[in-house]
């Protein structure tokens, strides 16, 4: 198979390392990739959202299967792009249609989608310019912090959690009066806080039938502690240790089930991943969001977990053998930390010569904010390598990623030292 993977992080350099060691690929391009992938398929200078010219590349170069890393393609509808036009209907693409796609691309369309199928969520009510005084009035019924969300995509950063009633109406008033998200927040979704622990569970489906993948945890804040400004994501953690059979089978019959069954009610075309993050308290998970793709860190721990040949999974979904393939997952811990560039989430400078790659011994190193500069790799990103390892606990894990940590450097390269530590 020719495979074609759009993105150029950390994430989609997980899908290429995979998609890589099958027997059935035959050619990977990645468009538009990074370093790492540059070592392992051909990196292709093309847009994620440049239908026209990925259609092109998908003719000339023979493609079978497209894995689209991003959501903004997918929210952007380029899965009904391939299905509508005859010369690439053929390709199987991983990911959803754009009405599937609204599950992470629209809060509102999210929670109406959960309410509506039983699926336990966190209380909650949407809002624009026009009721904006409604807004201010449904913030005095709840108990702080509150949460508000820009109901569009907000590159990660569209969701504020104020301590106080007065911030919370300070910081609704800045995302509708005055757009602080642009039109991502023309509507706000505002909704209960959740307390507890959060994990993720992640599933590959082809709209009917699916194949729940690996637990994971990720770690948000910049700082160590959970402190500090969030970010896409400083490390993972998989499984997560209290996410046991009995708990997932929870998760699978109070929400995966009765999700896939409202993608089949609402006659949503859905053949890719679902990303299902939770809140759990006293062993009962709510869902916090949908995402219509895999995370990043999440891909990282979680994709090389999974024993099976990950491609031939994806060209089940396109011929339709997905439900008769079999499943394995790897029963080590892994562990993902994330070296940043210094600043990052603010400003960071970017083409910092990095060194010591060939110094690493037993990770994994998955490359996300990276290019190549002539012979040398330079950072191009705020988060630019996830180093992951394998081991029989999270200590064994997360240490052999520390030490390797230490072996790769760049000028100003940052990295949390206690992720795993809270589990």
């Amino acid at each position: 198979m020719n495979v074609l993977i759009l993105g150029s992080g950390g994430r989609e350099h997980a899908f290429a390392w995979k998609v890589s060691q099958s027997s059935l690929c035959k050619k990977l391009l990645v468009a538009p990739g990074n370093a790492g992938t540059a070592q392992i398929g051909t990196n292709i200078e093309i847009g994620v959202n440049d239908f026209d010219k990925i259609k092109d590349l998908c003719l000339s170069e023979e493609i079978d299967l497209l894995i689209v890393g991003p959501e903004d393609p997918l929210v952007n509808g380029i899965y009904d792009f391939f299905q509508e036009d005859e010369k690439i209907q053929h390709i199987t693409v991983i990911g959803p249609s754009k009405k599937g796609a609204q599950l992470e691309g629209s809060k509102e369309f999210s929670k109406e989608f959960m309410v509506k199928y039983g699926i336990p969520t966190a209380a909650y009510q949407s809002f624009t310019k026009d009721t904006l005084e409604e807004g201010n009035q449904f913030l005095e019924t709840l108990s702080p912090p509150y949460v508000l969300k820009a109901d569009g995509l907000a590159a990660g950063k569209g969701v504020l959690i104020p301590e106080t009633l007065k911030e919370a109406k300070i910081s609704l008033k800045e995302m509708l009066g005055d757009a602080k998200f642009g039109d991502a927040s023309s509507k706000v979704v505002i909704e209960e806080h959740l307390k507890g622990i959060e994990l993720s569970v992640f599933v590959l489906t082809d709209g009917i039938s699916y194949k729940i993948l690996p637990s994971a945890k990720d770690y948000k804040r910049i700082g160590e502690g959970d402190k500090g400004l969030n970010t896409g994501g400083m490390g993972a953690i998989s499984p997560v240790p209290f996410a046991d059979r009995f708990f997932i089978e929870k998760v699978e019959r109070e929400i995966i089930k009765p999700t896939i069954k409202g993608l089949v009610e609402e006659d949503i075309d859905y053949k890719g991943f679902i990303f299902i993050g939770l809140m759990v308290e006293n062993g009962n998970p709510k869902v916090i969001e949908y995402n219509v793709r895999m995370g990043d860190p999440e891909t990282e721990v979680v994709i090389p977990r999974i024993k099976s040949d990950l491609l031939n999974l994806f060209r089940g979904i396109g011929n339709g053998s997905f439900s008769e393939i079999d499943f394995d997952i790897s029963e080590e811990v892994a562990a993902t930390v994330m070296m940043v560039s210094g600043g990052y989430p603010e400003s960071y400078e970017k083409g910092k010569k990095m060194s010591g790659f060939e110094d690493v011994e037993d990770s994994l190193l998955f490359h996300s904010g990276t290019k190549n500069d002539g012979d040398k790799v330079v950072t191009n990103g705020g988060r630019v390598l996830a180093i992951t390892s394998f081991g029989k606990d999270i200590n064994e894990a997360v240490n052999k990623s520390f030490k390797n940590a230490e072996k790769i450097n760049f000028e100003g390269k940052y990295y949390r030292k206690d992720i795993g530590f809270d589990l």
